[in-house]
């Protein structure tokens, strides 16, 4: 019978040690608060890591440990595993993003009943022997609004947890079917309107890089001075020097926050500002949920030791191990052309169309449309909470509907991938918009459609997609702008309907653009749309 080692340097509840243990072919090492030096070393016979957000996985550690298959994060977040290196190595990584669903949305509830009634500061002015009832006048939950950023599976159970205090919900989430909300008696609305009609805000998005920073000066300014936040997500979702400034000056009633961008966040001024209640990342902090967390991550390891199944990898898609050769540049593909429709989405994601042409992609449909979806989710969910495994389930769950179809594209490729997607704006109207690439070489992706523009674009890095009027100069000007704030153009491509008519611009940037860049780009009068992404 195999023999595989299972390394584990942070505390895991022992119900899953259990399980791991009572397998004969499985040795377990655990090493509570291993240090870099004893990790590195013990790396070089393990075919599994399981950790938890102590221990942090870079590329040296990876480098270290050749045996190694599978990397398992109890939890959820994966930022602090290199899963880069992981995947170059072929090293399977996956998390847990189920287990502490109950547990954070409880504690979410928690630090918004503790804000509304000053839970806290109350106790801390008992403690002191004082009887100070004037000074700590609370607001009641019944008959607020409650803005939920982010429906996911947390959000969802705040949204219901909440609706049993009288509370109206609002949500934003631009992945969610109006439906399906409705169902649950939450009303989807933009960000700003959620902002400014919330009484209290609470966070569940990922930390991506076009959410990082979501709750800035800007923002923070539409909201009510009576209005409060709760972020028992992820810490940069909000920028907490303005936060802190905001409290300050009176312009919002309080925070409860349980995440910060750096942890422990030190003498940080929000520690100080008035209306601030704080918990050391206790979210997922139950003895149930630790419980669930460890034995979720034990099934999960010992199925992929044993191959029996794979489960929550971020970075492994469900396909027969001897055809991934041939598929993997068409999944890289086709998670690009998620991604640029990502990017170029107008409106709430309603309606997602795959079709495909070609022998080499036809026996492999379903991971190729994983592939699709993942790469058009995760730029607003997240690489932790989207995989190949899972991304199907989550467009479902959002009440996004899902078709494919093979050889139906009338083109002039072989093996074409096509995608055209369909959103609803807050008015009502119908966008839809196609994308099609290829691989050039057998290896290289590139967009060679996006609505009735043919171009050959390289769907890498920052990009920056310019529609305009076809009239001479549009380029230059582009350039000039570009050049003026120092951002240099590494590729740039140009499609158009035909002379004089409409062109659209797909411009690689070697740095990406700043926010003064894009204004003035927005305001040249030949300029009809910009958008930025990264992929």
């Amino acid at each position: 019978m195999s023999q595989f080692s299972v390394l584990i340097p942070d505390d895991l509840s022992p119900a899953g040690l259990e399980l791991l243990t009572a397998d004969p072919a499985i040795s377990v090492k655990v090493g509570k608060k291993m240090s870099r030096a004893e990790l590195l070393q013990d790396l070089g016979h393990a075919d599994a890591l399981i950790v938890r957000s102590e221990t942090r996985v870079d590329a040296e550690l990876i480098a270290a440990a050749p045996a190694l298959k599978v990397i398992g994060r109890a939890g959820i977040g994966v930022d602090t595993i290199d899963v880069d290196a992981a995947t170059r190595r072929g090293i399977i990584v996956m998390n847990t993003p189920q287990a502490n669903t109950t547990a954070t949305a409880e504690h979410t509830l928690a630090m918004m009943l503790a804000l509304a009634r000053n839970i806290p500061q109350a106790d801390a002015s008992m403690h002191r022997l004082e009887w100070a009832r004037g000074r700590f006048m609370g607001v009641q939950l019944q008959g607020k609004v409650l803005g939920v950023v982010g429906l996911g599976r947390i959000g969802t159970q705040v949204a219901r947890r909440a609706q049993a205090f009288g509370m109206e919900i609002l949500a934003y989430d631009p992945f969610v079917n109006e439906e399906v909300a409705r169902a649950s008696a939450i009303t989807l609305v933009d960000l700003d309107v959620l902002l400014q009609k919330s009484d209290f805000v609470t966070l569940h998005s990922s930390l991506t890089t076009g959410s990082r920073g979501l709750l800035n000066a800007e923002k923070l300014a539409l909201m009510k001075p009576t209005a409060r936040v709760i972020n028992v997500a992820r810490g940069a979702l909000i920028d907490a020097d303005a936060l802190a400034a905001a409290l300050n000056a009176g312009k919002l009633a309080g925070a409860a926050l349980d995440v910060f961008e750096e942890e422990p966040p030190g003498d940080h001024p929000l520690l100080r500002a008035p209306g601030v209640i704080v918990t050391p990342h206790l979210g997922a902090s139950t003895q149930e949920a630790q419980r669930d967390v460890s034995v979720q991550m034990a099934e999960q390891i010992l199925d992929c030791l044993h191959e029996r199944d794979v489960r929550n990898a971020v970075n492994f898609p469900p396909i027969d191990p001897a055809a991934l050769p041939v598929v993997r540049p068409y999944l890289r593909l086709a998670e690009k052309l998620g991604g640029l429709q990502a990017g170029l989405l107008e409106g709430r994601l309603a309606r997602i169309e795959v079709e495909y042409r070609g022998s080499d992609i036809a026996p492999h449909v379903k991971p190729l449309t994983m592939a699709l979806l993942r790469g058009l989710l995760v730029g607003f969910l997240g690489a932790e909470r989207v995989n190949y495994v899972n991304a199907n389930l989550i467009a479902a769950e959002r009440g996004i509907a899902v078709s494919q179809a093979v050889n139906l594209v009338a083109a002039d490729y072989v093996n074409l991938i096509s995608c055209r997607v369909t959103g609803h704006g807050e008015d009502g109207s119908e966008h839809t918009r196609t994308v099609a690439g290829v691989l050039f070489a057998g290896h290289e992706p590139r967009v060679v459609r996006i609505d009735g523009f043919h171009i050959d674009a390289v769907p890498e890095g920052q990009l920056l997609v310019v529609s305009s009027r076809d009239v001479p100069g549009v380029i230059g000007r582009i350039g000039t702008i570009l050049g003026a704030h120092q951002v240099n153009i590494g590729e740039y491509r140009l499609g158009r309907t035909h002379a004089g008519d409409r062109a659209l611009s797909v411009v690689n940037l070697d740095n990406a653009a700043p926010e003064a860049a894009i204004k003035a780009l927005r305001a040249l009068p030949e300029v009809i749309a910009v958008r930025t992404m990264t992929l």
